[in-house]
């Protein structure tokens, strides 16, 4: 941490993986380290081609680049002229929004409704300013809720008339079954976002790719950077997809340790509200300054965790899932946090 020149004792605020990557993708990465003087392949074909069939889709439905935040930049450089509506939920991921504002969009965003994004006003809204897209969030970051896949579905069904949904799946491997709608790779409605940054544990990397239609997924040649995804990346992600049965296991560690910051919440008199992500919000039931004066005290004593940023949202903090001795020093210091403000 550099502000204060030590470690962090329990990094808990970007929702990383605390379990780590997959043997076989450090394997990877060791053995291609020696051909890091060259260039990755410009169209990740061995990871795009193992992802389609991982899928079920065509190798020409699916787009590799730089985690999802780099490719939202790229579709949002070809969709939204400087004027254009893009439309949105307040308090939802901001990458995505700065994007918007960068390339001269308009943003129109929603409230949540009961913590939750609100599918209906967020359709509603894109209808009224004819947006170019509709950033939705499912799971939701930072609230950590989600809807069912039968909800997102009429969802995609409901999008109006020259708009594209742009469904962000970052937290999908997170969430129970029944969360994420059947693919439908062409249909020219919907593009969705998957990343490597969460359960698979390759943050560090930078690796995400997208699920569309063959033509929409076409045109981002024309703006990718097209040597962007480099060699040891492809060979780690490609690794990681391969190993399943390391996805499923972090998958149950990260189940068993939001139980585990449900109990720490509770037993510090915060409520921990549902989440099917990598990480669990907690009502602090105070205001929007107890919540960031709590986050700063948290970091002053080397534990790091977020909050989300809009009222009434911002009552929360946000922790990540991690290691049960992390979890153990994080609820040891909330409690001396919560008595020095209390």
């Amino acid at each position: 941490m550099r502000a204060s020149g030590r470690a962090f004792l329990a990094r808990l605020g970007a929702n990383e993986s605390g379990f780590g990557p997959s043997p076989m993708a450090v394997a990877a990465m060791s053995e291609a380290a020696g051909e890091a003087w060259m260039y990755g392949d410009s169209e990740c074909h061995d990871l795009r081609h193992a992802l389609a069939a991982y899928h079920g889709v065509a190798p020409a439905n699916i787009l590799v680049g730089e985690g999802i935040d780099g490719l939202l930049g790229n579709l949002v450089r070809l969709m939204v002229a400087p004027g254009d509506a893009v439309v949105t939920s307040d308090g939802a991921y901001p990458t995505f929004d700065y994007h918007v504002t960068g390339f001269g969009g308009v943003l129109h965003k929603v409230p949540y409704r009961d913590d939750h994004e609100d599918p209906a006003a967020l359709l509603t809204r894109a209808e009224q300013v004819g947006a170019k897209l509709l950033y939705f969030c499912n799971p939701d970051n930072p609230m950590g809720s989600w809807h069912s896949a039968r909800i997102v579905q009429r969802m995609i069904a409901a999008v109006p008339d020259g708009t594209l949904l742009v469904l962000d799946e970052a937290y999908v491997d997170a969430a129970p079954d029944g969360t994420a709608p059947p693919l439908v790779p062409e249909d020219p409605r919907v593009i969705r976002l998957r990343t490597f940054s969460k359960l698979y544990g390759l943050a560090g990397l930078r690796v995400g790719y997208a699920i569309g239609a063959a033509e929409l997924i076409a045109v981002f040649d024309r703006v990718r950077n097209h040597f962007g995804v480099g060699r040891l990346v492809q060979a780690a992600a490609l690794a990681a997809l391969h190993d399943q049965a390391w996805l499923e296991q972090v998958r149950q560690q990260v189940q068993d340790a939001r139980g585990r910051l449900q109990d720490i919440a509770a037993g510090h008199g915060l409520h921990a509200l549902p989440s099917a992500t990598n990480f669990v919000t907690m009502d602090c039931g105070r205001d929007g300054d107890f919540a960031r004066a709590l986050v700063a005290a948290l970091r002053a004593r080397d534990v790091f965790v977020r909050m989300p940023f809009v009222a009434p949202h911002d009552r929360c903090i946000r922790v990540s899932t991690g290691p049960a001795d992390t979890l153990t020093d994080f609820d040891e210091v909330l409690g001396e946090c919560l008595r020095a403000l209390t």
